[in-house]
C-alpha cells in the first residue's frame, strides 16, 4: 500500500547539492578510492558486506560537508579526504547497527546486509569498519579532531541505546525525541561540519559556527525522515514508506497525533506501537489520524525551525562558493518532503 501525500509547500524549484557536488567532486574522487581501500580485508566476507551497503546509491551528504567546510576556511593538504572517509565509514557502520536493532529488511531499495549474512556478521563489519575510521583519524595527525569524531562516537552509540530503552513508549515527551535524534543523527553531521574548520586551523567562532551549522541541519534532516516515513517515497527515504510505523518506532508524528488524539484514538496507537497492530489499514489510518491533528505539518515547521537556525549560524562567515553550497543543502533536506 502506498499513501501518497503533499508533505509541504513553498518548495524551492533550485533546491539541490549540485553546488556542493561540483565544489567537491575531485575530493570526493579520492574519498571514494580510499573507502574502497580502507573497506578491503582478506577476510572475504568483510569486503562483501561494506561494498554491499557502500555501493547502494547514498548521496554521501556528510563527507561531501566535511570537505566543503575544510576547502571554505582554505585547507591545502590530504587530511580533510581521511576525515571524510573516516565520516562515511561512521555513517555506514551505524546503519550496519542500526538494521540489526530494527531488524530492517530493505535499506536504500536493497535488501539490508543482515537479511543476506545475519546479524552477527553486520555487527561485526560495522565494528570493522570504525576501527578503520579510527585509523584514518590517528593518521591526520589532528587531536581536536579526534576528540570531535571520537566523542560524536560515543554520543551516537548512547543515542541508540536512548532510543532502545524508550521504544514503543507512547509516554515519550517532544523533547525526549529530540534528545535521541540529536545523538542519533545529529551528533555526527555537526562533527563532519566542525572538523573541517578544525584541520583548517581556524578560530573558535568558525568552529562553533560550522559545528552548530551541523547539529541544525542534522536535526531538520531527520525530521524530514520522520515526516516521510509517513507518505514520502522509498527513493527519498532510503528505505521502505512505513517502515518506522511497521517497526513501532515513536517519532515526532506519532508523539504529536498521541497527544492530541482522543482516548479511541489513542487506543488505536497503542494497538500499533505497543502491540504491533501495523498492517497497511493501520497504516492508512495513522496517516489519516496525523492530518487531522496536523502531525506531520508540524514536524516539517520543527524541521523548517532548526534549518533557519542552520542557516544563521553560517550568516556571520565570509561569502564563498562553499557556503552558498552548504546553505543550499538546507533546502535540499527540507525540499524532500515535497
Amino acid at each position: 500500500m502506498g499513501v501518497v501525500l503533499n508533505l509541504g509547500s513553498g518548495k524551492r524549484e533550485t533546491a539541490s547539492i549540485e553546488g556542493l557536488i561540483s565544489l567537491t567532486t575531485s575530493d570526493m574522487a579520492r574519498v571514494n578510492e580510499l573507502i574502497l581501500s580502507k573497506a578491503g580485508s582478506d577476510v572475504e566476507m568483510i569486503p562483501e558486506i561494506a561494498n554491499h551497503l557502500i555501493s547502494s546509491g547514498g548521496k554521501r551528504l556528510r563527507p561531501m560537508v566535511t570537505l566543503a567546510a575544510a576547502q571554505m576556511f582554505g585547507y591545502s593538504g590530504d587530511g580533510h579526504v581521511k576525515l571524510a572517509t573516516s565520516v562515511e565509514f561512521m555513517h555506514t557502520a551505524t546503519l550496519l547497527h542500526d538494521d540489526v536493532v530494527d531488524e530492517s529488511d530493505m535499506r536504500r531499495g536493497k535488501k539490508t546486509a543482515r537479511t543476506i549474512w545475519g546479524n552477527q556478521a553486520s555487527v561485526l563489519v560495522g565494528d570493522f569498519l570504525l576501527g578503520q575510521a579510527f585509523r584514518m583519524m590517528v593518521d591526520v595527525g589532528s587531536l581536536d579532531a579526534l576528540d570531535i569524531l571520537s566523542t560524536a562516537a560515543s554520543v551516537i552509540a548512547e543515542g541508540e541505546v536512548m532510543q532502545l530503552a524508550a521504544a514503543k513508549n507512547l509516554e515519550t515527551t517532544e523533547d525526549e525525541h529530540f534528545a535521541v535524534i540529536k545523538a542519533k543523527t545529529a551528533a555526527l553531521f555537526s562533527a563532519a561540519a566542525e572538523v573541517g574548520p578544525v584541520i583548517a586551523k581556524a578560530g573558535r567562532a568558525d568552529r562553533a559556527a560550522l559545528r552548530s551549522y551541523g547539529m541544525n541541519l542534522g536535526l531538520a534532516f531527520q525530521l524530514i525522515d520522520d515526516a516521510l516515513d509517513y507518505g514520502g517515497s522509498s527513493k527519498d527515504l532510503g528505505k521502505n514508506v512505513g517502515d518506522d510505523f511497521r517497526e513501532g518506532k515513536v517519532t515526532l508524528p506519532v508523539i504529536l497525533s498521541y497527544r492530541r488524539g482522543s482516548a479511541a484514538e489513542r487506543g488505536f496507537w497503542k494497538a500499533a506501537i505497543e502491540d504491533n497492530a501495523t498492517d497497511d489499514a493501520a497504516l492508512e489510518k495513522a496517516v489519516g489520524l496525523m492530518k487531522r491533528h496536523g502531525a506531520i505539518a508540524d514536524t516539517i515547521g520543527r524541521a523548517r525551525h532548526f534549518g533557519e537556525i542552520a542557516r544563521d549560524a553560517l550568516a556571520p562567515l565570509d561569502a564563498s562558493p562553499q557556503k552558498v553550497a552548504l546553505l543550499d543543502v538546507i533546502d535540499f533536506c527540507i525540499s524532500r518532503v515535497n
